[in-house]
């Protein structure tokens, strides 16, 4: 499904994170790291967000033959979100749900959700974190994605919006919507069917058991 070929990502000549060969099936996959170990890296890159040395493909699409067709089906939350401070969630949501194609139930769907409402129309420069975030997670759900990458997706938000996430994790996957997922705080094994656990740590990415998390 996901398939990562001799990925190097460095910055400024120095070498941050290699994936020698790396495949990931359908499911929900956990990325445990420390701060700074490549987790974020690792995401924005298979996001299509950062330059790098090697193959990435999902399904037949190739992330550099076919950019449209790859972007279109992943989609990507961030773990600490920064949008331009006069932008509102409307304006993002709008934006993204058009790129992503998706229609206007879905995203009426997910304000609702996430408990957007509130604060849509006001400017993202006003906003808490827990706010930001929760914007973040609404755009990370839009469209028809086949994969779906949150970082962090727990943190700054309350106890019912996490329960919330679960939900809408649990609702996607059964719909074939594959999940990367990074968290310091353990997601819980009954609330979210996790396939794969992974550590990211000294530029690497290793598979670890459930027992080790």
């Amino acid at each position: 499904m996901l398939q990562i070929t001799h990925l190097r990502k460095s910055y400024g000549g120095h070498l941050v994170l290699q994936v020698p060969f790396l495949f990931l099936s359908e499911g929900i996959h956990w990325f445990k790291g420390a701060n700074g170990s490549g987790k974020t890296t690792f995401f924005r890159t298979l996001a299509g967000m950062l330059p790098f040395e090697g193959e990435i493909k999902m399904y037949e699409w190739d992330i550099r033959k076919h950019p449209i067709e790859y972007r279109l089906h992943i989609n990507y939350g961030e773990a600490e979100p920064d949008y331009p401070e006069f932008l509102t969630a409307n304006d993002l949501i709008q934006f993204v749900a058009k790129a992503k194609r998706a229609t206007s139930n879905q995203v009426q769907e997910l304000i609702q959700i996430l408990g957007i409402t509130p604060f849509l129309y006001q400017p993202t420069g006003t906003y808490s974190s827990g706010m930001l975030k929760k914007t973040s997670l609404g755009l990370a759900f839009l469209g028809q994605p086949k994969v779906i990458i949150l970082d962090e997706p727990l943190i700054t938000i309350d106890d019912a919006t996490v329960q919330q996430v679960y939900e809408l994790v649990r609702d996607y996957h059964t719909r074939g919507v594959t999940f990367l997922l990074s968290s310091h705080q353990d997601f819980r094994f009954d609330a979210l069917p996790i396939k794969q656990l992974f550590e990211v740590k000294d530029k690497m990415i290793t598979e670890i058991s459930p027992s080790a998390g």
